[in-house]
């Protein structure tokens, strides 16, 4: 018997309508940070099924309906990216930046539960949230003008708690400017300090996932001194559907993990069930791009982010971005041009975010509006 019946013809307008919207939208977008180029038309026979990675991606459950094969390449292609040591790394597809930064966070409370938590005024709002729902006490530190933290605040305020165990929350990328905390210059102070329980995780959600192929590469990877490190994937990598990798030392791991009879794995992950198709997504990227096609694809994006803020200060709008950063800072614009280029602004300053698929012709169709209301 069948229970389901066809779409009315107003349910199909609808959904005409919303396609019109999104598709009107998507030609406009240059304030948040996503790829604009992905096509994984050739993956869109998998939808079909019920894809499901629940549990623990390196060991089977007992519901067979997963993409675990493909999450583990994915896994393993971005802790060699980011100069894990060999077999002591571990870590899962999540979400989105926000859950891998809950589990960095829940990592280090495991370890450190009366550690203090240190994160700039910059950090992404969703860290707040986080540290809200794990309990953790954590204190704010200043930023310099380029958004990176204030070493010397962060030094001088640990000194006055370094009878607790520290945690740094570290930004790889901050939301308005893109700036990049040093976790070189970090793991110094916890020496200069003698701070010998301590835990650093990065928040590489945007500029993550091409750090690795600037020059001169930032500080921000395990090599560097991280314990744990988020990553976006439908930001610079493209997703139609919000996921990213979180990766963490092995030893960290097993601090929380539990066998679960009923999925037959173990609960390692926020989560229970998880998606399987996202995997699938970023497993079909980094086959298609590999590292050389992703270096490609910073250094496209770097350019356009020179020509974007070339073009705005030749209008004068008083345009300036991070060193190797894709993101260009400049004096806030009319209210409605913000809202039709998609433009996040904060304290009298808006920013454009050049990701893969912003091209130089969509920059120059920005300032020809914004020539537009000068006239």
């Amino acid at each position: 018997m069948q229970y389901a019946k066809p779409l009315t013809a107003e349910d199909k307008l609808e959904l005409e309508k919303l396609y019109e919207k999104i598709q009107s939208k998507t030609a406009t977008v240059l304030g948040y940070p996503v790829a604009m180029d992905f096509d994984y038309s050739e993956l869109y026979r998998f939808l079909k099924f019920p894809i499901n990675n629940i549990g623990d991606p390196f060991i089977e459950s007992t519901y067979g309906i997963g993409t675990r094969e493909m999450e583990r390449e994915v896994l393993d292609f971005f802790a060699e990216l980011f100069r894990a040591e060999e077999n002591e790394w571990w870590g899962y597809i999540t979400n989105g930046g926000s859950e891998g930064n809950m589990y960095g966070l829940y990592l280090a409370r495991e370890i450190f539960p009366k550690a203090m938590v240190y994160y700039s005024e910059s950090t992404h709002y969703s860290v707040q949230k986080n540290l809200h729902l794990l309990d953790m006490p954590n204190i704010a530190i200043r930023t310099q003008e380029n958004g990176e933290i204030d070493y010397n605040d962060l030094h001088d305020t640990i000194r006055m708690n370094r009878n607790m165990p520290v945690v740094v929350f570290a930004n790889i990328g901050t939301t308005m400017t893109e700036a990049r905390d040093d976790v070189k210059k970090i793991r110094d102070i916890f020496k200069d300090l003698a701070i010998h329980h301590c835990y650093i995780h990065a928040d590489a959600a945007l500029s993550g996932a091409y750090s690795p192929f600037v020059d001169p590469r930032p500080a921000f990877d395990f090599a560097d001194g991280v314990d744990s490190i988020a990553v976006s994937g439908h930001k610079f990598l493209g997703s139609p559907i919000p996921c990213g990798i979180v990766l963490a030392k092995k030893t960290h791991r097993d601090r929380i993990a539990n066998s679960v009879a009923y999925i037959g794995t173990a609960d390692t992950t926020i989560s229970g069930s998880r998606n399987g198709i996202t995997p699938l997504f970023l497993w079909y990227t980094i086959k298609r791009y590999g590292i050389e096609g992703l270096k490609l694809r910073t250094e496209k994006c770097l350019q356009v982010a020179a020509y974007a803020m070339e073009e705005l200060n030749k209008i004068g709008l008083h345009a300036w971005r991070n060193t190797n950063a894709i993101t260009v800072v400049f004096s806030e614009i009319n209210k409605s041009l913000q809202l039709k280029w998609q433009l996040a602004s904060d304290n009298g300053n808006t920013h454009l975010i050049c990701m893969p698929g912003i091209s130089k012709e969509r920059i120059d169709l920005l300032i020809k509006d914004i020539l537009g209301t000068k006239n």
